[in-house]
């Protein structure tokens, strides 16, 4: 209303009788457009406010319906797991491919600095899988399976199941690629996918995890 105060002021001839009726008005208002006095707003004013507030509901809309910095998958290699059969499905259904496991926190600073440069690691590997386990969504799973700190990270192989497992930031994140170039090598399996070998699975709805402690980069 301020900006709408700021334009030429209003002159009335000092003899005009109107002044008195206009001055003790009660419908007297401002017109946003001109910056003039009015007796009453117009309806055309009217709209053009209607038509303003509108446009901003709908941006601030479409701004929260942007993904969230968790959700940019890069690459179809990069695959979301929502519960205990989804994992184990994945890892059997991998084969002999490498399996690169996330375990995550959205709310974790360190998991979401060093997921742009997993993307693109995920992307340079398209025979690679990864995948992506929300520990708040996942919490009896990831105690069964030790995951203590975030970002935590299993690498799976078809008969040999867990190959290797560690936390890793931004600072560090060659870690992942030279693990994934160590495990990443021509080979054919000789049985069946030994998944996450002896850990049982099946009851982790019936467990209680503590939030895990975030790695700080170093």
């Amino acid at each position: 209303m301020a900006d709408a105060l700021v334009g030429p002021a209003l002159f009335v001839p000092s003899r005009s009788s109107l002044l008195p009726s206009i001055l003790a008005s009660r419908s007297l208002s401002i017109c946003g457009r001109t910056g003039f006095a009015c007796p009453s707003a117009s309806a055309t004013c009217a709209r053009r406010r209607n038509r303003s507030y509108g446009f901003k509901v709908h941006a601030v809309v479409a701004e929260n319906d942007e993904p969230k910095w968790w959700e940019k998958n890069s690459s179809p290699n990069m695959i979301d797991i929502h519960s205990a059969k989804e994992f184990l499905n994945a890892l059997s259904q991998a084969g002999d491919k490498l399996v690169v496991v996330e375990f995550y926190g959205t709310w974790c600073g360190s998991c979401r600095a060093l997921f742009p440069k997993l993307c693109k690691t995920a992307e340079e590997h398209p025979d690679v899988f990864f995948l992506k386990v929300d520990f708040d969504e996942n919490k009896p799973m990831c105690r069964r399976l030790n995951v203590r700190v975030l970002p935590f990270f299993h690498f799976y192989r078809a008969a040999d199941g867990k190959l290797e497992s560690f936390s890793c930031s931004l600072p560090k994140f060659q870690r992942i690629k030279e693990a994934i170039a160590t495990h990443n090598t021509v080979r054919c399996s000789i049985g069946p996918p030994l998944g996450v070998g002896d850990i049982d699975l099946s009851d982790i709805d019936s467990l209680q995890e503590k939030p895990a402690k975030a790695t700080t980069a170093t």
